[in-house]
């Protein structure tokens, strides 16, 4: 879990402002994209994918792979960006992800993923934004 002086809480009318319609949906309302639709499913450059909601960085580039499942995933977040909790919505047990700094939904964890943790982190990728690593010999 984050350092609570890192949390960073919003009022609804805040997120409103801050996020577009769709990351509002997703990120403060938990709800999923449509797959195959976010371009970010097809991102392979080096970088780092950040929360949309608070610029928190979440997954490494090198983590990420094709689960087929049209949303990007990855085998595991950085070490403390996420937080899961139990999700029974939609008659359904699952573990959903969240961001660990602003609490927004990312999407939902399974243990269906690659080695080295068999864990699938299925997020939607509304509720990310991607920086792609500077190119060596590159000035920032």
């Amino acid at each position: 879990m984050a350092d609570d002086s890192n949390r960073v809480e919003l009022s609804e009318a805040e997120w409103q402002q801050r996020l577009t319609p769709e990351q509002f949906m997703v990120l403060r309302r938990h709800g999923t994209e449509r797959a195959g639709t976010n371009r970010l499913n097809h991102e392979h450059r080096a970088g780092t994918y950040h929360c949309a909601g608070c610029d928190a960085a979440l997954f490494q580039s090198q983590t990420k792979y094709d689960s087929g499942s049209g949303w990007p995933s990855f085998w595991a977040p950085i070490t403390g960006a996420v937080e899961t909790r139990r999700d029974v919505s939609h008659g359904m047990f699952r573990t959903e992800v969240r961001c660990a700094t602003c609490g927004g939904h990312l999407g939902h964890v399974f243990d269906d993923g690659p080695r080295p943790t068999g864990q699938r982190y299925c997020m939607n990728g509304t509720a990310l934004k991607f920086e792609q690593k500077p190119s060596e010999g590159t000035q920032q």
